[in-house]
């Protein structure tokens, strides 16, 4: 299921067995899965833990997922399940400490979700405001040891209208951590102008694709290849 910045009034079904996609995907090239419990991002309880599971124990592919990881035992629940990355976006808003708790206990597997509105981070699920400046986050969680930073603007999330370059090239100059572009990828030269996009000799770690890829605009083949030549990792 995907959203449409953000609204749960907006959504669309493209397939009901997320592990054929997930198989898809990796057939396809994929080394990296996302994953998101949408219905755990917006109320704080898992939902799909048993299909992520059943995703993890699908693929060979590593697999990242997030949505209501807002306690140590939920951010557990998902390495059990098979995660390699754990993602922590309202908590990590909320309660910064959580990350660094998850840091010490899983040094290399915990990463940050940032969604913005502009310079405005949101959380649960995107239905409200912190008050909280992304950049300013941005250098806090870089202090935890996270592994990786996923930047969404929320504007753009869903949009296929192209990802916030600006947005993302201001985080990438604050932050010597891994960071991962999400929102708006609508074709392979978004993915090109990710790929090339620099900050003090730094790249991009990697970009989600969501939309794009249940539409058929390109293929995670043709998304892999475009990206090459930038960056390390591309879930």
């Amino acid at each position: 299921m995907r959203l449409l910045r953000g609204d749960f009034n907006a959504e669309t079904v493209y397939d009901a067995d997320p592990v054929s996609v997930a198989r898809e995907f990796e057939a396809q090239g994929a080394r990296w899965i996302h994953v998101v419990d949408l219905d755990a991002a917006r109320t704080g309880v898992a939902g799909n833990l048993e299909a992520i599971e059943r995703i993890c124990a699908a693929v060979s592919c590593r697999v990242q997922a997030g949505g209501g990881v807002r306690s140590v035992e939920a951010a557990g629940a998902l390495f059990g399940a098979g995660v390699e990355r754990v993602i922590v976006g309202t908590a990590a808003v909320e309660k910064p400490e959580l990350v660094d708790v998850l840091c010490q206990l899983h040094g290399g597997h915990v990463g940050v979700g940032l969604d913005a509105r502009g310079r405005e981070v949101a959380v649960r699920g995107w239905v409200a405001g912190s008050g909280r400046n992304l950049l300013d986050l941005a250098q806090r969680f870089a202090q935890s040891g996270i592994s990786a930073l996923v930047v969404t603007e929320i504007g753009r999330d869903g949009t296929l209208a192209g990802p916030d370059l600006d947005q993302l090239g201001a985080v990438l100059a604050m932050t010597g951590t891994p960071l991962i572009a999400s929102g708006g990828v609508g074709t392979v030269d978004d993915l090109r102008d990710l790929a090339r996009l620099e900050s003090g000799g730094r790249h991009l770690a990697g970009a989600i694709a969501g939309k794009a890829l249940y539409e058929r605009r390109f293929t995670v083949a043709e998304g892999i290849q475009a990206c090459r030549g930038g960056g390390s990792e591309r879930p």
